[in-house]
């Protein structure tokens, strides 16, 4: 076998150890799928006749308003499995697991990889339970076939890229409590954004922010797959800012990993 051969299976072994952890412990992957949904419910009964009545060319209730929340709260859930992922990462790093697992003969990419193939396909899995919540309380995109590919496509481009920032973050926090902590901007910077409310709604200087930051051209791409709303150079940003932060987290990640190799 090649060294690459080598680096797969071992990546595999880890990818399979993780899931299974998933599965004998899932409370935290059922928090973090309920956090979205008790959002998607609380918008679209709570408020969504107030905020929907605030939106050009909405009709009051939580109909029409639905459709504009829901890929915004979509996205959001794909945003909150990055704190499972600092979480796991840094419970394996204090516990001493990962001291055994560099005494014996496996990829050192295996750990991380593990960790990020791992935690992508429960983020995944939890978009879809969201998604179906979604479409049962009003939902009604009309997005093709092939949309619907690529609006799975970015959502999964996304959670690999905050996964491997994540795993930064799990590699540098000192305590489980602090990794489980630092991710949390990653879910709330949407609704600074276009998620709940359009950025024309905000005051001057939160107006300049929420179309600048990034979640706000994924929120839009992700809505005009959707919902065939106009998507602009909305779908560009949000292609760059999503390589772009993969790559960041990956160099990252793996420098901070190998720094702690060498203490």
């Amino acid at each position: 076998m090649t060294s690459l051969s080598y680096a797969v299976s071992d990546s595999m072994t880890m990818l399979r150890r993780n899931l299974k952890h998933a599965l004998r412990y899932p409370s935290m992957t059922v928090s973090v799928v309920v956090m979205p949904v008790m959002m998607l419910l609380l918008f679209t009964y709570a408020f969504g006749s107030a905020l929907g009545t605030g939106i050009e060319g909405m009709s009051t209730g939580g109909g029409d308003y639905i459709d504009y929340v829901a890929p915004g709260i979509i996205l959001m859930a794909a945003t909150s499995g990055a704190m499972v992922t600092a979480v796991g990462v840094c419970v394996d790093m204090t516990e001493g697991i990962v001291n055994r697992f560099r005494t014996m003969a496996i990829s050192r990419a295996a750990f991380l990889t593990g960790h990020v193939v791992g935690s992508v396909i429960q983020t995944m899995i939890s978009v879809v339970f969201v998604v179906a919540v979604a479409l049962l309380v009003g939902f009604r995109p009309d997005a093709t076939p092939l949309e619907w590919l690529a609006a799975t496509g970015l959502l999964t481009l996304l959670t690999l890229a905050l996964t491997w920032l994540a795993a930064g973050v799990g590699l540098v926090a000192k305590t489980p409590e602090t990794a489980s902590n630092i991710p949390l901007p990653f879910q709330f910077l949407p609704f600074i954004g276009s998620a709940i409310v359009p950025p024309e709604s905000m005051p001057t200087g939160l107006r300049w922010f929420a179309e600048y930051q990034p979640f706000t051209s994924l929120i839009e791409t992700l809505r005009g797959l959707l919902m065939g709303t106009e998507i602009g150079n909305s779908g560009y940003a949000a292609l760059a800012w999503c390589l772009g932060l993969t790559l960041v987290g990956y160099l990252w990640a793996r420098a901070m990993f190998s720094r702690d190799t060498n203490r």
